[in-house]
């Protein structure tokens, strides 16, 4: 007998929640030096200060990025109709990073001033603030470039989104050359992906800013499976295709640039765990949005684990976005020979 989708989903929760909850454990448990779990937890320093300023935040930064990055990469491979669609491919990650290129620039100047004040209000960096109203403008521009006929056209959008990237990406090395030093490193390692210590209530905020566009997908999963029938065919089941297409890619962008705005370009995250848990749970997107979400957070969280045990080793701790990448590319080739 067929298990209805909310039995489904429900079912693949169960699953994965544990896996999200050791994959926390993990993440709490792993770092440069030794801690004791019971001493912090009892208020012992330096043991409570490591777990609550330090791992702690990292680890719920991690979860709420992975998640955020997943849930994207399933809207985004639905709007698209194409399996390699990233998260990053509508330019949103060429936008960021002229974002926080620009303010690193003019960092001391009258426009880096105001950057800083606009920032310290919603208790971001500038970077950050810059980062997000980046991805929100290249979504913009995409969005704008992409329709035709009145409606945004998938492959109009990502054939635009492509073309700002390499832009983009131009423009930054073209940047880098004026940078002193440090700023060039720093642009750097956020290109690469990052993560960091962010305050709790900061995180807290974030998290909620979060979960209202994987809301809007969730609700939205239904007539996402119907776009896969193709426009005609949705529409014809009483989908409106234009305001569908219009909610998902904006929410779906907006999921990614407050992710980008707190770790950089962290790749392969919203497309290696879409296409894992399509591989287990099936193509229903009312089971594969909370699936990923999930998957995503553990995946996030279990790199950047793994890149802390690599500081044992190398002196130096590598950017979560390389790790993601090292891991991601031979798992994407798995996940592919194994649908053949």
């Amino acid at each position: 007998m067929k298990r209805s989708a909310a039995a489904r989903a429900a079912l693949a929760v169960a699953v994965l929640l544990p896996l999200v909850v050791l994959a926390a454990a993990v993440g709490l448990s792993t770092g440069a030096g030794a801690l004791s779990l019971r001493d912090a937890l009892r208020g012992h320093e330096p043991d409570a200060t490591v777990l609550f300023r330090l791992r702690m935040p990292r680890v719920l930064l991690a979860a709420e990025v992975g998640a955020a990055l997943s849930v994207a990469g399933v809207a985004l491979q639905a709007l698209l109709r194409n399996p390699l669609a990233d998260p990053f491919v509508f330019g949103l990650s060429g936008g960021a990073a002229i974002g926080t290129a620009i303010v690193t620039v003019a960092s001391g100047s009258a426009v880096g001033v105001a950057a800083t004040y606009g920032a310290a209000f919603f208790g971001l960096l500038p970077a950050q603030l810059a980062a997000m109203a980046g991805a929100m403008a290249a979504a913009l521009l995409v969005f704008t470039l992409g329709r035709a006929r009145g409606q945004l056209e998938p492959s109009r959008a990502l054939l635009v989104g492509v073309v700002f990237n390499s832009f983009a990406s131009a423009l930054v090395l073209s940047v880098e050359a004026v940078l002193r030093p440090d700023q060039m490193q720093a642009v750097s390692l956020w290109l690469a992906g990052t993560l960091g210590y962010e305050a709790l209530p900061l995180l807290a905020g974030a998290g909620v800013a979060l979960l209202v566009p994987a809301l809007v997908l969730i609700a939205l999963a239904g007539r996402l499976n119907l776009l896969a029938l193709g426009d005609e065919g949705a529409a014809a089941l009483g989908v409106d295709v234009g305001r569908t297409r219009l909610l998902a890619f904006f929410a779906a962008s907006a999921a990614v640039g407050i992710a980008v705005a707190f770790t950089g370009l962290v790749g392969f995250v919203g497309l290696i765990v879409p296409h894992a848990v399509r591989l287990v749970a099936g193509p229903d997107h009312r089971v594969v949005l909370p699936a990923s979400a999930l998957g995503g957070a553990a995946f996030l969280v279990l790199a950047d684990a793994l890149a802390r045990v690599l500081f044992r080793g190398l002196g130096a701790e590598p950017p979560v976005g390389a790790v993601t990448a090292i891991v991601g590319a031979p798992l994407f080739v798995l996940l592919m020979r194994s649908r053949r």
